[in-house]
């Protein structure tokens, strides 16, 4: 199930995997591959994986069954499971004619997940394995700048989940509006007979408090012209821009550097006594507008699955904003 320990290496380079990832994951192969219960686990977290393989909405028990793995494979059981899952995501797309360029660079959020585990936690692992799992389920492509995740309403309407991922560099209008146009023609051809009309974010970075710390030509505020208000959320967030522009949900909000208008914001805003929320927003994908497309309201906007902390949005740093 999983590949041999002398190609392991530059398939990992491949997945962007972390230099300081690399030789533990080959090394700790030994105690996957060399325990029945342990290949037996992988086994039934591959074939979960990749059952009904492409349909939105898949599992997401990954991060409890990793829990069984013996405890001195740490955190890189899931890493395991998504490297045997690889073959299965490839044929996938390829089934599907997506490009190699474009099935590399998604697959390859693999590495960033796991350099987000290293810089959070000081040692290997993977962050959010149940974000991952839509990525291997042919869910979810990045497209340029940006990830669109192919995704359901509850009346089961088809539409795009935007996310936006860590380590790209800045959230530019041009970056995102080429991203758009891929994301147009990439979906007509690859996914013909899903017609996706909408784009929906779910994110702190919609929250409209920011507007009142950044000036009208930042990138996040740009960004948040896009859309209109879905709907919105009462219940604070504040471990979500803590956690993805600094680095760590739980760091201790009086000591929260002040080195961007970005940090500053989210920290001052804090410090305060106030609260961030997750912003709710879409447009239509067929406009051709960088702001504030002009259409009839959708309906419903809420995603089908409840969206976790942990998981269900891509991690991101906006401290270059």
């Amino acid at each position: 199930m999983l590949p041999d320990a002398d190609d392991l290496p530059e398939l990992l380079l491949d997945l962007s995997v972390p230099h300081d990832d690399i030789n533990e994951l080959v090394a700790l192969r030994r105690t996957v591959t060399g325990d029945p219960g342990t290949v037996r686990l992988l086994a039934e977290c591959v074939d979960e994986l990749v059952r009904d393989m492409g349909e939105p909405g898949g599992p997401s028990s990954l991060a409890e069954r990793a829990a069984e793995a013996p405890v001195g494979l740490g955190g890189y059981f899931t890493a395991y499971v998504f490297l045997a899952a690889l073959p299965h995501a490839r044929a996938y797309h390829r089934a599907r004619g997506i490009p190699a360029d474009v099935s590399r660079r998604t697959l390859a959020d693999l590495g960033r997940n796991m350099a987000v585990h290293r810089r959070r936690h000081g040692r290997g692992g993977v962050q959010a394995p149940r974000w991952l799992v839509h990525h291997f389920r042919g869910e979810l492509y990045q497209l340029g700048r940006l990830q669109f995740e192919r995704a359901r309403r509850r009346e089961r309407t088809a539409c795009l989940y935007l996310h936006i991922p860590d380590f790209h560099g800045p959230l530019t209008p041009g970056a995102c509006d080429r991203s758009l146009t891929l994301a147009r023609r990439f979906f007509a051809r690859h996914f013909p007979e899903e017609r996706y009309e909408t784009v929906e974010c779910h994110s702190w970075l919609l929250d409209p408090q920011l507007r009142r710390y950044l000036p009208p030509h930042a990138n996040i505020v740009r960004f948040q012209e896009r859309f209109r208000v879905g709907h919105e959320d009462t219940e604070p967030a504040d471990s979500e821009p803590v956690q993805f522009v600094f680095g760590h949900p739980e760091l201790a909000v009086a000591d929260l550097p002040r080195r961007t208008s970005v940090e500053r914001a989210v920290g001052d805003h804090l410090r305060a006594g106030g609260h961030w929320y997750v912003g709710h927003g879409w447009f239509p994908l067929g406009v051709e507008s960088a702001h504030g497309p002009d259409c009839a309201e959708a309906s419903d906007c809420a995603p089908v699955r409840s969206r976790s902390a942990e998981g269900s949005r891509s991690p991101g740093n906006y401290s270059n904003e």
